[in-house]
C-alpha cells in the first residue's frame, strides 16, 4: 500500500501532535508499506525554525524509511489569531504544489489542524482520484470560540464551512477520543464514517521505569523530595498560571513543581515565578527523550491542566507517558471532559476544577503526605495505559487504510 501523509508537524518535533504522526508513518512502513510525509521545517513548540531551515523553500529528508518531504511555511514569533491563520495558511499552499508534484498513493491520511487541510487534501484527491481520510487531532473552531480566541461571526462561520466540507469529502472521519466522536456526530458525520483513532503509547517494560535518580542529581533534587511534574507546550491553552498560584499555597516543604517546555506563555511564567520569589518551581527547557524518560521515572506525581472551556473532547497526549511509566495523575481540567473521564474510568489519580489554585496546593500536599494512595494510583495508569498500547493502536488504523485502498 502506497500511503501519504500530510500534517504541519513531525520529527524531530518532540511533544504535541508531530511523535503521533511519526510513529504512524514509521509503523506503516515496518508493515511493508511505502509511506511519505509532507510537513514543515520544525517549528514546535519555541515558534522559530533553526537559522539552517530559515528561508529553505523546500528539502527532502529520508527518515526512518519515511521520504519526509518539507515545505517552507511562515512561523511568526509570538502567535496570534491572525498570525496563526498565515501560518496555517502558507503551509497548505506550499504543501499542496509537493503533493501535487508525487506519484499516486492508494490513500491519504490528512492530519488536522490546519483544518484547510481539508481542502486542499479533496482538491488533490480529484487530481489524484485517491481516498482520503481526515485524521482529527484538534477541534478548532470550537476550541478558539470557546477559549474567547476568536467571536462568533461571519469568519466563524467560514470555518465551520470549511469544517462540514472536509468531514463530507473524506472518505473516513477519525477521531483521537470517544468524545470527539460524538462531537462528529452532532456536526452531521454519518457513523459509518467515523474511525476511533486515539494516539498511542509504547508501554516499557517495567524493568526501565523504576526510579534512576539521574534527573533528580542533574537538576540538584534530594532524593526525599516530592516531584510533581508537567511536560509539554506552555500555551494559553494549558492554563499553567494555577500551578504558579498553587506553588505559593503548599504547606509542605519538600513539593517541588518542575514544568519542562516552550511556548509563548513561558516568559510570563518566568516573570511570575521570579515576582512571587519562589523556589519550588522549576522551569526547565524541553527535554530530550533520554532525559524526558529521566525525569518521567524520577518523577512522584504528573500534572496535566487545561484551560476552563478548553473542549470536552480533547484528550491530551501527555497524558499517555505518564501512565505508561506508572505515574499518578493530577488534573486540573473541566468536569465532564474527555480527560476527567478517563481519570475517573481508571482510577490513576485527582482531579480539580480550572481556576483553584488552592485546590490544587491541597492536592499536592495529600499526595505528598499518602505514599499508599500514591502506589494504588501508579497501579492503575499502568493498567490503564494498555488502551493506548502502540502497536494495536496503529494495527487497528493500519486496517481502516487498506478498506479504502
Amino acid at each position: 500500500m502506497r500511503v501519504h501523509v500530510w500534517g504541519i508537524n513531525y520529527a524531530p518535533e518532540l511533544i504535541g501532535i508531530g511523535p503521533h504522526s511519526t510513529a504512524l508513518c514509521e509503523y506503516l512502513v515496518q508493515s511493508g508499506n511505502e509511506v511519505e510525509m509532507f510537513t514543515t521545517f520544525p517549528y514546535y513548540p519555541g515558534w522559530k525554525k533553526s537559522a539552517e531551515d530559515a528561508g529553505r523553500m523546500f528539502r527532502t529528508d529520508l527518515v526512518s524509511g519515511v521520504a519526509v518531504h518539507r515545505s517552507w511555511h511562515f512561523v511568526p514569533g509570538r502567535p496570534s489569531a491572525l498570525k496563526r491563520i498565515v501560518h496555517e495558511l502558507t503551509f497548505v499552499l506550499t504543501s499542496f504544489a509537493k503533493v501535487l508534484c508525487r506519484p499516486r498513493p492508494d490513500v491519504i491520511v490528512v492530519v488536522s489542524p490546519p483544518l484547510l487541510l481539508g481542502v486542499a487534501a479533496w482538491l488533490a484527491c480529484l487530481v489524484k482520484r485517491t481516498p482520503f481520510i481526515f485524521h482529527v487531532k484538534d477541534l478548532q473552531p470550537d476550541a478558539a470560540v470557546s477559549l474567547g480566541m476568536l467571536r462568533r461571526g461571519v469568519f466563524t462561520r467560514l470555518l465551520y464551512a470549511i469544517e462540514s466540507f472536509a468531514y463530507r469529502k473524506a472518505a473516513r472521519v477519525a477521531g483521537i477520543s470517544p468524545g470527539m466522536l460524538e462531537v462528529f456526530k452532532s456536526k452531521g458525520v454519518p457513523r459509518e464514517k467515523l474511525v476511533l483513532c486515539p494516539d498511542s503509547v509504547r508501554i516499557p517494560p517495567a524493568r526501565e521505569i523504576g526510579r534512576t535518580n539521574r534527573f533528580r542529581v542533574r537538576h540538584g533534587f534530594a532524593d526525599d523530595d516530592f516531584l510533581a511534574v508537567y511536560s509539554g507546550n506552555l500555551g494559553m491553552k494549558q492554563g499553567l498560571q494555577v500551578l504558579i498560584d498553587a506553588a505559593c499555597l503548599v504547606k509542605k516543604s519538600r513539593v517541588n513543581l518542575v514544568v519542562c517546555g516552550e511556548g509563548g506563555e513561558r516568559l510570563l511564567m518566568e516573570s511570575k515565578i521570579a515576582q512571587a520569589g519562589l523556589n519550588n518551581v522549576r522551569i526547565l527547557p524541553l527535554q530530550s527523550e533520554t532525559d524526558y524518560r529521566d525525569m518521567l521515572a524520577d518523577a512522584d506525581l504528573c500534572v496535566i491542566t487545561q484551560l476552563a472551556g478548553s473542549g470536552g473532547a480533547f484528550f491530551p497526549s501527555k497524558l499517555l507517558p505518564a501512565l505508561a511509566f506508572g505515574k499518578p495523575v493530577l488534573t486540573v481540567a473541566d468536569a465532564g471532559s474527555q480527560l476527567v473521564c478517563e481519570l475517573e474510568a481508571g482510577g490513576f489519580g485527582r482531579n480539580v476544577p480550572p481556576g483553584n489554585a488552592a485546590a490544587v496546593a491541597r492536592e499536592l500536599d495529600e499526595f505528598a503526605a499518602q505514599p499508599e494512595a500514591m502506589e494504588r494510583h501508579s497501579a492503575a495508569a499502568r493498567k490503564h495505559a494498555e488502551h493506548w498500547e502502540r502497536s494495536k493502536v496503529l494495527a487497528d488504523f493500519e486496517r481502516v487504510l487498506l478498506s479504502l485502498v
